[in-house]
């Protein structure tokens, strides 16, 4: 199979692409009837019981090809690709304008511009020594409390800026010092993470990149999700695609029901969370794929 390189967007430069910091990827439990709507009918669906493996990856990038900034990739469920299985991405949201116009096209993604704030709030933990419980009920347990017994919570609200329909996502999660709790963080290991891609009205074509990822590597309770009351966009200032020389979208209506499943993704039920700690990732340049109707193989061809 011979693999040409993708061409690439001015500041992404040759690929491979190295992107470092920090992510969450969390599975959840996606009914396949739905996500098949969403899914090339190219491709086979891993289901069972009626449910696939869809959920999100959410990054924060300290460096990278343009810099600073968030991403959050809502993935639909997993596709097969002998002899493993491939994430299909139904929405990918970011904070950079030249990383939203790269992923839509050169990589097929279904990128859209999006805000991330991200706030840090203390909170007291509940004591477990009886007697505390005991204080407490009498409005003096706080005289007891270790100073220590403090969880900080971290929120992350995505804002989406250029979609037909405005929400807040608002993912909730403890957050920890690493360089405090340093032996939290888990071991070191290295893996890849194929996707598949493509098939939209920015890059037509079936497409298939490799995530070759080094980190350190934790379970860690799920993030809590919740979305916010649909909000008016109504900053003037905030810099949309058309900024990076794209013009084109998808379907009103087409887009509403894309987002709401991506919404429908979000809330769904989890079922495993990771913390990817000191990551590194690297993402090869996609390739062609060349569908066969008769046969689930897929092969390589040039990218024009």
């Amino acid at each position: 199979m011979d693999v040409a390189e993708a061409k690439s967007s001015s500041g992404y430069g040759k690929a491979p692409w190295v992107f470092r910091g920090s992510a969450w990827y969390q599975l959840h439990l996606v009914k396949a009837e739905k996500a098949r709507a969403y899914i090339p009918k190219e491709f086979k669906l891993v289901q069972a019981f009626g449910y696939t493996l869809g959920g999100f990856f959410l990054a924060s990038y300290e460096d990278s090809p343009v810099g600073v900034f968030d991403e959050l990739v809502v993935i639909a469920g997993l596709v097969w690709n002998r002899p493993t299985s491939c994430a299909w991405a139904t929405r990918v949201y970011v904070n950079n304008g030249e990383a939203c116009y790269h992923g839509r096209k050169e990589v097929g993604l279904p990128s859209q511009m999006a805000r991330f704030s991200k706030t840090i709030t203390a909170i007291s933990r509940q004591p477990k020594d009886n007697m505390n419980g005991f204080f407490n009920m009498i409005g003096t347990g706080a005289k007891f409390c270790n100073p220590k017994e403090h969880l900080n919570v971290q929120e992350t609200k995505i804002r989406c800026v250029d979609a037909a329909d405005t929400y807040n996502i608002s993912l909730k999660s403890a957050a920890v010092q690493a360089s405090r709790f340093d032996h939290w963080m888990g071991p070191t290991i290295r893996m890849s993470l194929p996707s598949f891609s493509g098939g939209t009205e920015c890059n037509p074509n079936l497409l298939k990149y490799s995530c070759k990822i080094e980190c350190r590597v934790q379970a860690v309770q799920p993030l809590k999700v919740s979305r916010a009351i649909p909000i008016t966009n109504d900053d003037d200032n905030e810099k949309s695609l058309e900024d990076y020389g794209s013009s084109s979208h998808e379907a009103k209506d087409h887009e509403n029901d894309r987002q709401n499943f991506s919404t429908c993704v979000m809330l769904s039920k989890p079922i495993l969370a990771l913390k990817f700690n000191q990551m590194k990732m690297q993402v090869e340049a996609p390739v062609v794929l060349s569908q066969s109707l008769n046969s689930l193989e897929t092969s390589v061809t040039s990218v024009p």
